[in-house]
């Protein structure tokens, strides 16, 4: 396994700035001026290291749209593409003003017109308002949205990977499902061997718990230990090279009512047809809602669908966001994590989460972990 820093594959990477570069001229950009993790590897293809939590927004990547040049915030050259000079990178600074120096000097910064950033805080907007003193200071997230919200090729393998990363830690987890194992056991299992994989950074808190008998969404309280009967769900959830890849599985534990456990299953599988169904390209992101209401079943409080990616990509699809839903159109080259989720009281809930590829022909189904059949 290497263990050292290696920037995203030079295909991955041109491939998303050439669609940074093209959204930034359909939103009349110059420059963009980046802080957020997703969005500077998005364009720079450098991961970012010793960057765990958060912290206040800063300049930490510059993309100029006339010369196309990526300029980095960085102490050293590990990790950094080879089409990033070392000339192209500056230093951390406690001090704003250096910033201001830096960016000033960069070629195409000078004559920008309408200059976008990903986030601001007032010390930064006086930043950029010296470094920019005739530009129109906008929003650039819009356009790294826009660009991110579509997947290359290249990103559609990279999924892949994430994805088989989390099927296979997915089935070492269900392979020790039993009754007296806990929940806290289960998910070790899960995250060694998503570690085995490569992968030792996981997506989510959530892996492994017990559905709740009594109740439609809560969690079941006690020492997390399986009993019979019980249905349990595991998600697994990992970042590979960056991008997210997730997938999510119910498994019943023997001892329950095995006609209701198996009509249970049959109302998920009813759901999951109209949700896949609904995977379609033009089709509105409100059509993953309306899925729930066509089986008759009630909207989950997670989200039914959002985008995979760097993180955080739209669309995201939720009971709480039905307008959002209802402006959104599904495009070809779109990844969604797609959840079904069903409750019977007595029985327990069915969770799955799949991950679908929007293609010109309909959806894809990326994720091939079994499902329990009875």
């Amino acid at each position: 396994m290497a263990t050292e820093v290696l920037p995203d594959d030079r295909a991955l990477r041109t491939g998303r700035r050439e669609r940074a570069l093209a959204h930034m001229e359909a939103h009349d950009l110059d420059v963009l001026v980046l802080g957020r993790g997703a969005n500077v590897r998005y364009v720079s293809g450098a991961p970012r290291l010793w960057n765990a939590g958060t912290h206040p927004f800063f300049p930490a990547c510059i993309l100029v749209r006339a010369t196309g040049a990526v300029h980095l915030l960085s102490t050293w050259d590990e990790g950094i593409p080879d089409d990033i000079p070392h000339e192209q990178l500056y230093p951390l600074s406690w001090n704003p003003m250096n910033y201001v120096s830096v960016i000033q000097s960069i070629e195409g910064t000078a004559t920008a017109r309408r200059v976008g950033t990903d986030a601001l805080n007032p010390t930064i907007a006086q930043l950029l308002g010296a470094c920019f003193p005739t530009a129109e200071l906008v929003d650039g997230e819009l356009a790294l949205r826009a660009a991110r919200r579509v997947k290359t090729a290249e990103e559609v393998v990279a999924l892949r990977n994430s994805i088989s990363v989390a099927a296979t830690s997915l089935a070492k987890a269900v392979a020790e499902l039993r009754p007296g194992a806990t929940e806290g056991e289960l998910s070790g299992v899960l995250l060694e061997a998503s570690a085995a994989g490569g992968v030792s950074t996981p997506s989510s808190q959530e892996v492994v718990w017990r559905t709740s008998r009594e109740h439609r969404w809560r969690l079941v309280n006690g020492d997390g230990r399986i009993g019979s009967g019980d249905l349990v769900a595991v998600t697994a959830g990992v970042i590979a090279d960056g991008y997210v890849g997730e997938v999510g599985r119910t498994w019943p534990v023997e001892g329950g009512d095995p006609e209701a456990t198996r009509a249970l299953y049959r109302r998920w599988d009813e759901l999951w047809a109209l949700l896949f169904d609904a995977c379609r390209p033009g089709a509105q992101a409100s059509d993953l809602l309306a899925a729930y209401d066509t089986a008759g079943e009630p909207l989950p409080p997670m989200p039914v669908a959002r985008g995979l990616g760097l993180g955080f990509d739209t669309p995201v699809v939720a009971s709480g966001l039905p307008a959002t839903a209802a402006d959104e159109r599904l495009e070809p080259g779109m990844v969604l994590s797609v959840t079904g989720y069903v409750w019977e009281e007595g029985v327990g809930a069915v969770l799955g989460r799949e991950a679908v590829l929007i293609t010109p022909d309909g959806p894809e189904l990326l994720t091939s972990s079994p499902f329990w059949r009875p």
